[in-house]
């Protein structure tokens, strides 16, 4: 019987056991369940890989699925082509502040804009924009060399330029990126970049750039200050309240968006997540607990607060402000949002596409992007200007 008992035990507490072991392992493991709700066309992801054109990546992007939109079909549409002309353009810049100025290999979704108007664009095939032997960008060198010189210039003490050192600029970045072409063919026509540009349909004019906060007026417009809008874009600034209705509409209604924002935070992960867990709420950290959350580094408190939906800051327009002034937001990432999903407990999520490849992350190059952190870090957003609410567009003075 004393055997019988001892039997009886260890079954249940093997039983015990793997329903314990079950559960946790069903609580570790469930993370982030995504369905989507609302899914506009984009083009596939790519890579920026080695380089810091982001900017350039996501705003073609957004012209390619604005393309899909207008009926237009698909293109795949270079994005060296707009880095070497920017490039060249914000060198010239730089110099004529006689260095006071930014030069980086940063940029704006403006500056996309930009190139198509003035510019025109071509088609991937027609500028690989790869001339160094590998299959992805690797920027380092071409940044370093062309960084040298530009910046030897502005800073120099040089009492005349010459007529020749644009040129010189413009054959490094021929070196590396290969030249802006005159004239190719696609799909058996012969174009230039302005008129391939021209019979895209594409009308720059038609965007604008919305963005947040309060050391401006809201409803006018001013140029934000950060260093790659280098051009100084004016945005159109609204409450924090109408850039969220301006971003929900536009997806309702079937437009994405080009989307500036700063991906420093620790929500933000490298693999398809970006929160802003509140750490008081998500978990108790007294104790024992604040001792072992202490000693965490900080990939490990990314990784615990980005394990699973947990509760969220709450974002106010005081927030965001204290943020960009203090140089807790800055312009990190250029980005595209597309479309709206919710998790497992019904909450809402961005669908953001980005060009780090599909690797990287979990969902295939798309980032699950919560309100709470669309709202903190947003720097701005381009979209078609049919796309605003029309109360907000009538505020703005926009036709």
């Amino acid at each position: 019987m004393r055997q019988l008992l001892l039997t009886a035990a260890l079954a249940c507490t093997l039983v015990c056991q793997a329903t314990t072991t079950d559960s946790v392992a069903k609580a570790d493991t469930t993370g982030f369940v995504f369905t989507t709700v609302k899914e506009l066309p984009i083009t596939s992801v790519k890579n920026q890989n080695r380089s810091s054109t982001c900017w350039a990546f996501s705003t073609l992007s957004f012209v390619e699925s604005e393309l899909l939109r207008m009926g237009k079909g698909e293109y795949d549409l270079s994005e060296m082509y707009v880095v070497h002309h920017t490039m060249l353009d914000r060198a010239v810049n730089y110099v004529r502040f006689h260095g006071d100025n930014s030069f980086s290999p940063g940029g704006s979704a403006y500056d996309v804009m930009y190139c198509i108007k003035h510019y025109g664009i071509v088609p991937q095939d027609a500028m690989p924009g790869i001339m160094y032997g590998d299959t992805l960008p690797v920027h380092s060198e071409l940044d370093l060399v062309a960084g040298a010189y530009v910046k030897a210039l502005g800073k120099s003490n040089l009492k005349k330029l010459t007529n020749v050192w644009l040129q010189g600029l413009r054959g490094i970045y021929d070196a590396y990126l290969g030249q802006c072409p005159e004239q190719f063919s696609y799909q058996g026509a012969t174009y230039t970049p302005q008129t391939f540009a021209g019979q895209l349909g594409f009308n720059p004019d038609d965007y604008v750039s919305i963005t947040s906060y309060t050391h401006h007026p809201f409803y006018t417009q001013f140029p934000l200050e950060v260093p790659d809008n280098w051009r100084l874009d004016m945005m159109y600034n609204v409450p924090l309240e109408d850039l969220m209705a301006i971003i929900d509409n536009a997806i309702d209604k079937g437009y994405t968006m080009a989307w500036g924002a700063d991906v420093s935070e620790i929500g933000f992960t490298r693999d398809g997540i970006g929160v802003m867990p509140d750490a008081d709420k998500g978990a108790d950290l007294t104790g024992s607990d604040m001792a072992h959350w202490l000693k965490l580094t900080q990939d490990d408190k990314r990784k615990e607060l980005t394990a699973k939906p947990l509760p969220e800051m709450e974002i106010t327009q005081q927030l965001r402000q204290e943020a960009y002034d203090n140089w807790q937001t800055t312009d990190d990432h250029g980005m595209q949002i597309y479309g709206i999903a919710k998790d497992q407990n019904g909450k809402l999520y961005y669908m953001v596409k980005n060009s780090w490849g599909t690797q990287r992350s979990k969902y295939n190059g798309t980032w699950y992007i919560s309100k709470a952190f669309m709202q903190y870090k947003t720097n701005d957003i381009l979209v078609h200007k049919d796309a605003i609410p029309k109360d907000i567009r009538r505020k703005l003075g926009i036709k």
